[in-house]
């Protein structure tokens, strides 16, 4: 049990790229992903006391309480009774690691409190904690069991939108024409988001956009108005969605263009892309 009370935040994820290269025989599919962390996010609190979890925060009615809930999980995996209090502030089911963000913070902070090493690095609790509990820049392959750090990114902004609608991950999976897809080409030197956001477009691709966009048109529609927004050098989907990311130089481009796409439903936030987890 905890002595004291510590805080984590549970960073956005947001998938550059993300190529389907394979799909091994028990159905778990083989991705190939360039995975960044976005300066938006929700936090999670460690307390001493009996295991518990309290949400709050905006997004609070999106979490589910039962014994599936993976903040939950993240401490049985640990061991460790706690109280923990999730600050609820990114959707849920978008696109963005939501839910495996938070059970990695939780995570990050029960190792912190007990010196252990995190079981498996999370990977039993869903394909993204692993890349989740690093919360940098990496490479993310196979089941999301390799996960490589990368250096060497420009810096950058994002503005990300979530229509307010859910697509149903397994769904557009099963909606896959082609599931050997080319992997991820080397990534070069890159002098800045002019030239990252160039690369991205010309050299990788989402394979899940396209089923997304089937199942929930809306997709398209908040990547046209990201992608005519000034100074926007990419407008795509996250993961397998329905957040949407453009990529912009800096903060005053990016908070422009999260003024300019407002609409009704829509969450929306600028945030900038971050080289590591910031400390509570």
């Amino acid at each position: 049990m905890p002595q004291a009370t510590i805080g984590e935040f549970a960073p956005a994820k947001v998938n550059l790229a993300l190529h389907v290269t394979g799909r091994r025989a028990d159905g778990y599919h083989l991705l190939d992903s360039l995975v960044i962390f976005a300066g938006v996010g929700d936090r999670i609190t460690v307390a001493p006391g009996p295991l518990s979890l309290t949400v709050t925060g905006p997004r609070a009615k999106d979490v589910p309480r039962g014994e599936g809930n993976l903040v939950l999980r993240a401490a049985q995996l640990m061991q460790v009774e706690a109280a923990i209090r999730l600050e609820k502030r990114l959707p849920a089911a978008a696109g963005i690691g939501g839910g495996s963000s938070d059970a990695a913070a939780t995570l990050r902070a029960l190792a912190r409190i007990t010196g252990r090493d995190v079981p498996g690095a999370g990977l039993s609790l869903g394909a993204d904690v692993p890349v989740c509990l690093g919360g940098r820049p990496a490479r993310m392959q196979g089941i999301g069991d390799e996960v490589a750090p990368l250096s060497g990114l420009p810096n950058f902004w994002l503005v990300l939108v979530n229509p307010g609608v859910e697509v149903p991950t397994a769904a557009v999976f099963a909606a896959l024409v082609r599931r050997d897809n080319a992997p991820l080409p080397p990534l070069p030197r890159l002098a800045d988001a002019a030239a990252l956001g160039h690369w991205l477009a010309a050299e990788t691709r989402n394979d899940l956009e396209e089923p997304a966009r089937a199942r929930a048109p809306v997709i398209a529609d908040v990547i046209d108005t990201m992608a005519a927004q000034p100074g926007c050098h990419l407008a795509r989907m996250s993961g397998s969605g329905a957040t949407c990311f453009g990529l912009f130089d800096g903060e005053a481009e990016a908070e422009a263009a999260a003024r300019a796409v407002q609409r009704q439903g829509w969450w929306i936030a600028a945030a900038p892309a971050l080289r590591e987890p910031p400390a509570l």
